[in-house]
């Protein structure tokens, strides 16, 4: 029976979630998730946690925070003056809010404290610094 080598398109279906047990993405009631090993459409390590499966194994990976999203990086939470925040919006811990560069370039931050003069946010992916588990189930060989 044929398994999982790098170069190959496979589908899955995976349920994700963090040592603490919470969920952060699933494939439950959706297509199951298609890529191509190796090529650096996943983290590195769902890639290598499909390696040598075969179609219908089940598997659970555990990946650890350098081959998921990586470390956080202290250089991604900036503090932000309120003054230069729109009056209109209220910013609240948690809140994710959408930011540009000096070249326009939109990037993704969290709120992640609010001041009195100044605003906390996080440019960090939501899962850096996170390890993750996996169940994997291998649906297709492409």
């Amino acid at each position: 029976m044929q398994t999982v080598k790098t170069g190959d398109t496979v589908r899955v279906h995976y349920h994700g979630r963090l040592t603490n047990g919470s969920t952060f993405d699933s494939s439950a009631g959706r297509d199951p998730l298609e890529f191509q090993v190796g090529a650096g459409m996943v983290i590195k390590g769902f890639d290598n946690g499909v390696l040598e499966m075969q179609v219908g194994d089940k598997k659970t990976v555990q990946i650890p925070v350098d081959q998921a999203y990586g470390p956080k990086n202290e250089e991604l939470i900036m503090e932000f003056p309120k003054a230069n925040i729109p009056p209109d919006l209220k910013p609240e811990v948690g809140m994710e809010l959408q930011m540009s560069n000096a070249q326009g370039q939109v990037f993704p931050v969290k709120v992640a404290a609010v001041g009195e003069e100044s605003v906390t946010l996080d440019a960090n992916h939501p899962l850096a610094g996170e390890e993750l588990i996996f169940d994997i189930e291998l649906v297709e060989i492409v």
